[in-house]
């Protein structure tokens, strides 16, 4: 099969970057484009009795933070992706969801196969597949390629 433009979802992590790397050498082999895709958590914002109040300044310096960290991630897999000669878009997406994210960017950018890591940094949660990666398997209809 040729696929036409693949989404890459990526944390960061080791793991993640072997999937990078992986998504970008069947780009180049399909003669794809890819998007790479970085799901951000918004900061959690619990009211319980008794908890520090932190005020807006400090959300959006610690989520400026997360998105800048985000972009770092994101220009070094746009980087390996020209290397190749591939033609690379990157996304950074604000969501407590990450996999409901990386499904909804695949749609939106008409992705005919998403690539990701098995786990990620909760991957210790389970012993096969990390929750996010299950959830994707699982919920999108766009074919998933999942690499350990």
């Amino acid at each position: 099969m040729t696929y036409k433009r693949i989404l890459i979802a990526t944390d960061g992590s080791a793991l993640s970057k072997k999937a990078v790397a992986s998504g970008i050498e069947l780009a180049a082999l399909s003669g794809a484009s890819i998007v790479a895709l970085k799901v951000v958590p918004r900061y959690p914002q619990a009211y319980f009795e008794g908890a520090v109040m932190v005020g807006p300044q400090e959300i959006k310096r610690v989520e400026k933070q997360w998105t800048d960290a985000a972009q770092t991630v994101l220009d070094e897999v746009e980087e390996a992706a020209a290397a190749a000669g591939v033609k690379a878009k990157t996304v950074t997406t604000k969501s407590d969801f990450i996999a409901e994210a990386i499904i909804a960017a695949a749609k939106k950018s008409k992705c005919d196969l998403i690539v990701m890591a098995s786990h990620g940094r909760k991957g210790i949660k389970r012993l096969l597949l990390g929750s996010e990666t299950q959830h994707v398997l699982t919920h999108s209809h766009v074919p998933v390629l999942v690499l350990r």
